[in-house]
């Protein structure tokens, strides 16, 4: 009998970079594709002892050649937002045509019922696995803590962290966190239908988070909560596109009303440990 092979899409992203490094501590190296749009990706991850295929999510042709052989996937949701159903049926639909036997999503905390904008297209993602046959895992991603981190400097800067979350806590790992246990899952194959719902150990509210931040960093930061219109407004004005402003808006406002807290275990139950908690992810963002 082969030797498994396991395959992780958007093998350049952030997350997926990381789930290769982990993955490597599972599996021999020469059992792991990456999969990616780009040949200086591709030839990135050979000088790193991967092996690497090309295909774009929305090649369905390509992801037919690029999935042949492979045993295990782990899809890695795409960032094109309002597109990604059709680049996600398209990776569904080629591996189930490949004949991979296991395949594993990169959802999104409670994504059938949650409120989100971004749960819309994690839910039909869900459901279009559910439906294809394959044995699979949902990996349902909480938020992670870089997502808060992304205005570090400014919020620095201005003495200020912006949000719409008010009250709402946020259950927040960092994005290596994720990335370990989605290793572990594919490596291990299942068990099949399992959903976890994963999200840090600890919470806390955007106050709590400006507290934590003038602490570690000795300069003082507070928060400032607005609605999510203006929440939206302030960061179009900042540069952020209008489409991706809008989502990281209603995000904040969702999180006002819970959605983004849980009390799940799971993502340290994978780990075996528990996760890095927001003032360890604070540290090291400011030794960078």
């Amino acid at each position: 009998m082969s030797e498994p092979i396991y395959m992780v899409t958007g093998a350049s992203g952030q997350l997926g970079r990381l789930v290769l490094t982990h993955l490597r501590r599972r599996v021999p190296e020469k059992q792991i594709l990456g999969l990616v749009r780009r040949e200086e990706d591709a030839e990135a991850l050979r000088v790193q002892g991967f092996g690497a295929r090309l295909a774009d999510y929305t090649d369905r042709d390509g992801l037919n050649d690029a999935l042949y052989g492979v045993d295990r996937l782990l899809l890695v949701s795409g960032s094109a937002i309002g597109q990604r159903v059709g680049q996600h049926r398209n990776v569904i639909e080629a591996a189930k045509g490949a004949g991979v036997g296991f395949i594993a999503y990169t959802s999104l905390l409670d994504a059938q019922d949650s409120p989100m904008m971004l749960a819309e297209e994690h839910k039909a993602t869900e459901d279009m696995i559910d439906d294809s046959g394959l044995d699979y895992v949902l990996l349902r991603n909480g938020w992670y803590s870089e997502n808060i981190l992304a205005s570090l400097q400014a919020d620095l800067k201005l003495g200020k962290h912006f949000g719409a979350a008010g009250e709402g806590r946020f259950s927040t790992a960092p994005r290596n966190d994720y990335a370990e246990a989605a290793a572990i899952v594919l490596a291990a194959g299942g068990p099949a239908g399992k959903i976890y719902e994963l999200a840090g150990d600890t919470a806390f509210t955007l106050g709590e988070f400006a507290a934590m931040l003038s602490r570690i960093s000795g300069k003082t930061v507070d928060y400032v909560n607005a609605d999510e219109i203006a929440f939206k407004a302030a960061l179009v004005q900042a540069g952020l596109p209008e489409a991706f402003a809008a989502v990281l808006a209603n995000s904040d406002a969702n999180a006002a009303e819970g959605t983004l807290y849980s009390a799940s275990k799971d993502l340290s139950g994978l780990l075996g440990r528990p996760t890095e908690p927001m003032e360890e992810t604070i540290r090291k963002a400011l030794e960078e």
